[in-house]
């Protein structure tokens, strides 16, 4: 669960295709202190396999992925990693 306390920062890598989103979302990541959170918004399919693999191997946590729908009908991948 998410501390509310802690500062969320977005990136918005809709669009971009591998390895961007993950690029985006690490170097968001190196800006945050521990506890932090980054909201990913990505529309790249192999972001899914990325940013699983990427936070088994990396002291962060996935708090949450989710499969949504914009306003278009267009589908893209949320993630919610906190800084480890």
């Amino acid at each position: 669960m998410m501390d509310t306390t802690d500062t969320t920062y977005a990136v918005d890598a809709k669009g971009l295709s591998c390895p961007m989103p993950l690029l985006k979302a690490k170097l968001a990541l190196n800006r945050c202190a521990v506890g932090d959170t980054v909201c990913v918004q990505a529309t790249d399919g192999g972001s899914v396999r990325d940013f699983r693999a990427f936070t088994e191997l990396s002291s962060h946590i996935l708090l949450r992925f989710s499969e949504c729908t914009d306003d278009n009908g267009q589908l893209y991948y949320e993630y919610i990693l906190q800084k480890g």
